[in-house]
């Protein structure tokens, strides 16, 4: 080999042993591997489940206070994409749990003092990485809101106890659903994929914010399967929350939140 090959041959084995160690380039995650991160999750969450409860009693009162605040003025025409853009930003909202499950990790005794301690430890990008979550809920929202005006013109909002017999009995409505389930999924998927690894790297590394969601991206992309099993997990688990008039949160949350912190180690 001449002496012009050998520092790219170099570079090629060094990039090939980058790649084994970066686990967001592997693809060797089974399908079913959102089942070890709940179990462990669970445990979290009863190892001193007081702080983690009162967390998902937190979010409870919170979506519970949200939801009555937009019948009371009116806004419940957002309703649905307010309650699909939450799971963007509840990332956001476990970073207590996830700081939990660090301490678990590491031998500590985590107390709900710690937990909202963990809000300080990358507090500068973890509060930049959830306004951006957040400005990308609000743009979900605006979405669904122009949907709904180019489908159905300037008609007033005819209220939730009409809207489903109208999407699904008309032609407009059967379109509108087709048109607003399409592009709602692309706001879900990558709101999913930037923010479902990237609040647990801030606590876990020196990153930026930036690099943590594309990071979080590449993780969700070169594990795809499980992490579409995963998506698909949490969006029934949340469904079930929703469909209890929240009060199902109480566990869900927390659990969702531990299990994630363990999904993020598995793949980093």
């Amino acid at each position: 080999m001449s002496d012009t090959e050998r520092p790219y041959g170099l570079l090629a084995q060094l990039s090939g042993i980058e790649e084994t160690r970066n686990p967001a380039r592997q693809r060797n995650l089974p399908a079913g591997a959102c089942l070890s991160w709940l179990a462990v999750g669970w445990r979290d969450l009863w190892m001193r489940p007081g702080p983690s409860l009162a967390y998902g009693f937190v979010v409870f009162a919170v979506s519970a206070a949200f939801v009555w605040t937009l019948f009371a003025f009116g806004w419940d025409y957002i309703l649905f994409p307010a309650l699909a853009g939450f799971m963007i930003v509840g990332p956001v909202a476990a970073v207590g749990l996830y700081e939990k499950s660090r301490v678990l990790e590491a031998g500590g005794i985590p107390s709900l003092g710690s937990m909202l301690h963990g809000w300080r430890r990358a507090g500068a990008q973890i509060f930049f990485t959830g306004l951006l979550l957040c400005l990308l809920m609000l743009l979900w929202m605006r979405a669904a809101v122009l949907i709904y005006a180019l489908f159905f013109g300037l008609r007033p909002f005819p209220g939730l106890d009409h809207i489903t017999q109208l999407i699904v009995t008309t032609p407009m409505g059967i379109a509108m659903l087709v048109v607003g389930g399409a592009i709602g999924g692309l706001f879900a998927a990558f709101g999913f994929a930037i923010s479902v690894f990237s609040i647990p790297m801030l606590l876990d590394r020196p990153i930026d914010a930036l690099t943590a969601m594309a990071t979080s991206m590449a993780m969700v992309w070169n594990n795809i399967l499980p992490m579409l099993v995963w998506g698909l997990v949490v969006l029934v688990l949340f469904a079930l929350g929703v469909a209890t008039a929240f009060l199902a949160l109480i566990v869900i949350f927390p659990l969702l939140g531990h299990a994630t912190w363990h999904a993020y180690k598995a793949m980093r």
